[in-house]
């Protein structure tokens, strides 16, 4: 049995096959022989595989938010300054940009089981490593290795869409989207509980056990993908994407105590783009570009990426403003004086909405398709924050607010996933869906510190005042406003199969996948 065999019923169009120049290449992968490589693949049914791929998401998304509540009690542990302890966040979001699409990219090239299994390896090195120290430092370093972990989105997405059968491939992609949303509900949650009553290693204990099982799980479960592209890294390419990002993210990670209007925040963010133009002149022309600047064009892809970006904004301003709202004394007339277990509990509905939810995500992307999930999740989410720009003096209108968050979260994270693998050829899928995921990580960064800044900006005798929660709340509604309306330019879609992109382009090329270029 060769590698190119899968279930009964697959055809050559589904399996990604194409002759003629530019075809993929369908290389054997490097651990087995050609005989051994499907005999157990074929008996593992999706519904394992995708348990097991979204195993390693959510023990990612905890990592992405476990800190956040925890950030007053590793200030005073690690004896730094408030400055000092948000490098734990702005570190994870360096990596998380900039090694997120070059995973994926990788996967594209050698294969995604192969690369996920090392991605698992670097978030499982980079765990232990927060678990063991009392160092500020190699704390930090231990966030980058997770943070770069991020690539595990891209891979996994394009796993399931090699891999799955036609109409599986839209709910699994919609309950993988979700789990970000799920992992960083679980992670704030959780994060209390674990401060109150354990050592705040254990913030990193508890996920080291899960990524063990999802990498073992992974390398014994998970199917090796046949699609790959002959190539090599652009790693000139890489260093600039990963400069230009990294100089633009620090900037707005910083800007709350440097200020939005510094001479050091305003020169690092025009450094950013700077070299973000240098990078996207210099892919233009090469020849092995690391992310193809035509395929960045293609309507289907930028409009998602936009939709991306405004609703990672949403979703990081609600993980940092709710819980903070809680927290509150009383005497502020306004907070709930909540410890941190019980306002960590405010974001339960958000996470236990965006679970069921994504459940549902595959029937109604197949029924109405993923444009109007993503345009449904986008005017959900926008209701929430406006839902609690008017209406918080009781703790039951946060539930409320979280719970509609839940379902704007479940309804177009699932949406993304699918719209961004459908418009896309198949050995495109590491590369765009780890582009998106950069994207809304972006976003989620930019949403945070402009919240933070807004709460940080009215303050009376020392504590934060109503007036900028109530902003933060309206800035998110706006933002996925625009959301919505940059959801409704996202091309019609049909569910995304193995068989869509490459169907496509047997008809007429790359460009036929998205004539609206």
């Amino acid at each position: 049995m060769t590698a190119e065999t899968r279930s009964p019923g697959s055809s050559d169009a589904a399996l990604g096959r194409m002759d003629g120049p530019g075809a993929p290449a369908r290389t054997e992968p490097w651990f087995r022989a050609p005989n051994e490589m499907t005999a157990s693949d074929r008996r593992v049914s999706p519904t394992i595989t995708l348990a097991v791929l979204s195993l390693g998401a959510i023990a990612y998304g905890v990592l992405s938010a476990v800190v956040i509540p925890a950030l007053p009690r590793l200030q005073r542990d690690l004896h730094t300054s408030k400055n000092g302890v948000a490098w734990l966040l702005t570190a994870y979001l360096l990596a998380a940009s900039v090694g997120t699409s070059i995973l994926g990219r990788l996967g594209d090239m050698f294969g995604k089981k192969r690369m996920l299994v090392w991605t698992l390896g670097i978030l499982a090195a980079g765990t232990l490593m927060a678990a063991v120290t009392d160092s500020l430092a190699l704390l930090i370093i231990a966030r980058v290795f997770q943070g770069a972990a991020g690539g595990i989105f891209p891979l996994s997405f394009a796993i399931i869409r090699d891999e799955f059968p036609r109409q599986k491939v839209a709910g699994g992609i919609g309950i993988l989207s979700a789990t970000i949303g799920v992992g960083g509900g679980l992670g704030t949650v959780g994060s209390g509980v674990i401060i109150e009553n354990l050592d705040w290693h254990w913030l990193f204990w508890i996920p080291l056990a899960v990524t063990l099982v999802a990498a073992a799980f992974t390398w014994r479960f998970v199917p090796e993908s046949p699609v790959r592209v002959p190539g090599r890294v652009n790693w000139v390419a890489a260093a600039l994407m990963a400069v230009g990002i990294s100089a633009a993210l620090i900037a707005v990670s910083e800007s709350t105590s440097w200020g939005w209007g510094s001479l050091r925040t305003l020169g690092l963010l025009a450094a950013g783009f700077v070299v973000c133009a240098v990078w996207v002149v210099f892919e233009t022309r090469s020849a092995e570009p690391l992310v193809d600047m035509m395929m960045m064009r293609i309507r289907g892809v930028w409009t998602t990426n936009a939709s991306a970006f405004l609703l990672g904004a949403g979703m990081y301003a609600a993980l940092l403003t709710i819980p903070q709202f809680a927290q509150l004394p009383t005497r502020t007339g306004f907070g709930f004086g909540s410890s941190i277990v019980v306002s960590g509990l405010y974001l339960l509905p958000l996470t236990v909405m965006t679970m069921f939810v994504s459940m549902l995500a595959g029937p109604f992307a197949a029924r109405l398709g993923s444009r109007w999930a993503l345009i449904a999740g986008s005017t959900i989410m926008a209701a929430a924050f406006v839902v609690l720009a008017a209406a918080h003096s009781h703790p039951y209108d946060l539930l409320i607010g979280a719970g509609l968050g839940g379902i704007g979260l479940g309804l177009g994270f699932s949406a993304l996933g699918n719209l961004i693998v459908g418009a896309v050829p198949p050995e495109q899928t590491g590369i765009a869906s780890g582009m998106n995921t950069v994207v809304r990580t972006i976003g989620g960064a930019l949403g945070a510190q402009l919240a933070a800044t807004l709460v940080a900006g009215n303050t009376a005798h020392g504590l934060p005042t109503v007036t900028g929660f109530t902003d933060s709340f309206v800035l998110a509604a706006a933002f996925l406003v625009v959301g919505t309306l940059a959801a409704f330019a996202v091309p019609g879609d049909r569910p995304p199969s193995r068989a869509h992109a490459t169907d496509e382009i047997g008809r007429g090329g790359v460009g036929a996948v998205e004539t609206n270029v």
